[in-house]
């Protein structure tokens, strides 16, 4: 048997919607993102949703609109994907790296550590499904008059305290690249509740105009826009557009899927001997992008090695992530690997198993067997 990481679940409703966005006169700039905004403004429970190419063009794109440049210093998570510090340099600021919590999760005693003069935002990232401490983010936030963008990559549909990650900041940014709980191919979406930010995002992300393609072609002289500052090709197209609406709809299905395998691993694994299981106490409130256990000197063999051994038996793993202090791009920010405590130590034991909507029990009990029989 051969169990993927991940499996996208395009369905034929899905694959119907997209063809027949093609037979749209407007392939990009059209009606499905508009419908696809106001649908995810909806769910998530904010005022305005900005669809765009990919999750680090929204990264940079809430960055840029908020005036996020050169000399700034912008704290996030060591343990994120490389996409997060990214953008911040896109920007010309300097990423600045903080250690995690035993969750995966942003530390916020490391955020406050890490404050200076320079300091001019956070990026907490919701790791895996499971959101940060905002309540605790925000207090240092505000304390220190600090923006405040969430990286909801891994989490959509997950809450603190009933409300939807990526509305407590300025902005929030999402990504629906194929692993993700919803997906358009490539694609992300930039949510907020200043119109301001999100006129600014609007224009950005289409080169700087400042009127849309549906606004210009109402016009007798559609030629006729302003360009107030340069901007970038972030747009999102009818096709990824409609096929984000004919997932979103069904997104309640998807989580429910998803939820119900990683309980079911829970229950399975977390008696375990030398297998912890990350953050199995919060299943209730978890999204689970991802269904991550750590691999304990208990266990009597390496994360490593069990990652070699699963393969050779057709079960796909990885970690998720390499630190970010650890990427030679980084190390030239001269941190020591003392300061993130947490995340060294996540990276050595931490290992990400096949999880996605369509996985079978049987799936699930091959995994889970032959990650048993490896115990020492």
């Amino acid at each position: 048997m051969k169990i993927p990481i991940f499996l996208p679940w395009i369905n034929n409703n899905d694959k119907k919607i997209m063809l027949s966005s093609l037979n749209s006169p407007n392939l990009t700039d059209g009606p499905k993102l508009d419908e696809f905004e106001r649908i995810f403004s909806k769910k998530v429970g904010c005022k305005y949703s900005i669809g765009v190419s990919n999750g680090t063009a929204a990264l940079h794109l809430a960055l840029k609109s908020m005036g996020i440049t050169s000399g700034d210093e912008v704290i996030l998570p060591d343990m994120t994907f490389v996409a997060t510090a990214n953008a911040v340099i896109l920007c010309g600021a300097k990423p600045v790296l903080a250690d995690i919590e035993k969750s995966l999760n942003i530390s916020p005693e490391s955020i406050k550590k890490k404050i200076n003069k320079r300091t001019k935002a956070i990026i907490p990232v919701h790791f895996a499904g499971l959101s940060c401490k905002m309540d605790e983010i925000m207090s240092i936030a505000r304390k220190h008059n600090l923006i405040v963008i969430e990286d909801c990559a891994h989490s959509l549909g997950s809450e603190f305290n009933e409300k939807h990650v990526g509305t407590f900041g300025n902005a929030g940014c999402f990504s629906f690249y194929p692993t993700k709980n919803i997906t358009t191919i490539e694609g992300g979406m930039v949510i907020t509740n200043s119109q301001e930010i999100s006129n600014k995002i609007k224009q950005l992300r289409n080169h700087g105009l400042t009127r849309n393609l549906i606004q210009r072609s109402k016009n007798t002289k559609p030629w006729i826009y302003d360009i107030e500052e340069p901007g970038y090709n972030y747009r999102l197209d009818e096709v990824r557009s409609s096929l984000g609406l004919s997932q979103i709809k069904r997104f309640d299905i998807i989580t429910k899927k998803r939820v119900n395998a990683a309980k079911y691993y829970n229950k399975k694994l977390q008696n375990e001997r030398g297998i912890e299981v990350v953050n199995h106490e919060y299943e209730n409130i978890h999204v689970y992008h991802m269904y991550i256990i750590r691999i304990k000197p208990e266990f009597g063999i390496s994360r490593d090695l069990v990652h070699k051994k699963l393969f050779n038996k057709g079960i796909k793993t990885t970690v998720h992530y390499k630190p970010l202090h650890l990427f030679s791009n980084f190390k030239k920010l001269k941190l020591k690997n003392g300061q993130f405590i947490e995340s060294s130590k996540a990276y050595k034991e931490c290992l990400t198993i096949p999880l996605y909507p369509t996985i079978s029990k049987k799936e699930q009990d091959y995994v889970i067997d032959n990650l048993l029989k490896l115990r020492k």
